[in-house]
């Protein structure tokens, strides 16, 4: 849904859609899940602009991050476990013990983040009350989404991410991390969630159906109506190309797609 959403609000405004592997947690990446996208995609006609950048060989980019915000005297040693839940303000409570490989987070202000998002409108959250600092660099040394994917918008030109309404809650952390870093800030829709009867988001983790590719006609105009687009009921039998050509001429029916100021 996400790809679909992020396609068309990218070509409704003459923009360039990239790709990007978020394959940097390599422990639990599933070998070839990454051609299956691919081939995903391709089936769909959501053929992307440039190359596949691909997280797993930007390591160096990471580490030069981490070390601009440890210049600014952000980054502090924390050798509580995952499982704990705790809010982390400025310290870590647990005790120095050099057995423990620590992780690194970043302290986070007591001040609202405010952005407005093009389909959720105004979101505001308090970092340092509500989240807490977090994590950039993990105790196995593997580097956290939240600052992999900042540095890498920032080295793609990205200027809109489209993605789903489970992501909105990081997108503070996101800009705090643009700020300290002096990156521009960008645009940001998220998408409502296709959930299952159990009210939950559809995944592979809840055992969610695989995307049927050989039926790419009629699962995209199903993602193109749960978008909010008012379909023809002849369109399922046209080409997917024809279909997100359709969807491009009627973009209009989708305020969001065109304009950035809706959601205000």
């Amino acid at each position: 849904m996400a790809a679909v959403g992020s396609f068309l609000s990218a070509k409704a405004k003459r923009g360039r859609w990239l790709l990007r592997i978020e394959d940097i947690d390599l422990p639990r990446v599933v070998r070839g899940s990454s051609d299956r996208i691919l081939k995903q995609l391709e089936a769909f006609s959501l053929f992307y602009d440039g190359e596949v950048l691909y997280q797993s060989k930007r390591i160096a980019a990471y580490c030069e991050a981490l070390s601009a915000i440890e210049k600014l005297g952000l980054l502090y040693e924390c050798r509580c476990s995952r499982k704990t839940q705790r809010i982390h303000q400025n310290f870590c409570p647990a005790p120095i013990d050099g057995r423990i490989k620590p992780s690194i987070r970043i302290k986070t202000a007591d001040s609202e983040i405010f952005f407005k998002d093009r389909l959720s409108g105004g979101f505001s959250q308090n970092l340092l009350r509500e989240v807490g600092d977090f994590v950039l660099l993990r105790a196995d040394g593997i580097f956290t989404y939240q600052l992999a994917v900042v540095v890498d918008d920032e080295y793609s030109g990205v200027t809109e991410v489209v993605r789903g309404r489970d992501l909105l809650d990081s997108t503070p952390r996101q800009i705090y991390l643009q700020r300290a870093l002096k990156y521009r800030e960008i645009g940001y829709a998220h998408l409502p969630l296709v959930l299952g009867s159990d009210g939950n988001k559809l995944s592979k983790q809840n055992l969610a159906e695989a995307i049927d590719i050989k039926n790419g006609s009629e699962v995209l105009v199903k993602a193109l109506r749960f978008l909010g687009f008012k379909t023809p009921i002849e369109l399922k039998y046209e080409t997917t190309e024809a279909i997100l050509a359709w969807a491009l001429k009627n973009c209009q029916q989708l305020a969001w797609l065109l304009d950035d100021k809706v959601g205000e």
